[in-house]
């Protein structure tokens, strides 16, 4: 087991770009320039048609809720502080056919639907005891980012 369990590993090359990405602020998948397939989970080559490479398109942030559950028992000691947190698979506007594992932040338990808006946020995750730190998109209630963004702006 590495010494970074569970951080993602962003050095792993079918993922790099989407940790980059995320570092800059971007959430990026990749798409087939020839089938315009959608290659997610990334493999480097198109799916359906095999072409290599695919290219990083970098979407809008907009995404609906497709499945969630709420975890609320640590499954592995790096995650005691983290309890409850809510692990989720997000549809992106623009990639219908993609399912992003993520987490759903600074929400309501019990206001998560299934189809519900959401927007991309970046956090940084960490882990106490484990070595780095890597930049993740994360998503958070559309109602909530809009409310956010108006109040840190001002009336």
């Amino acid at each position: 087991m590495s010494n970074r369990f569970p951080l993602p590993d962003p050095d792993f090359a079918p993922t790099r770009a989407y940790f980059e990405s995320a570092a800059a602020g971007k959430l990026s998948i990749p798409r087939c320039p020839d089938c315009m397939r959608w290659d997610w989970y990334p493999t480097g080559s198109c799916p359906a048609c095999d072409r290599t490479p695919t290219a990083w398109i970098e979407l809008g942030g907009d995404a609906e809720l497709f499945s969630f559950s709420i975890v609320r028992r640590a499954f592995a000691a790096p995650f005691r502080d983290c309890v409850p947190f809510v692990a989720a698979l997000v549809v992106p506007q623009e990639a219908p056919t993609v399912r992003i594992p993520t987490n759903i932040i600074d929400c309501d338990f019990d206001a998560l639907v299934i189809g519900m808006p959401l927007r991309v946020v970046f956090r940084v995750l960490r882990f106490e005891g484990i070595e780095g730190q890597v930049v993740v998109p994360q998503f958070v209630s559309k109602a909530s980012a809009i409310e956010h963004s108006q109040s840190a702006s001002g009336p």
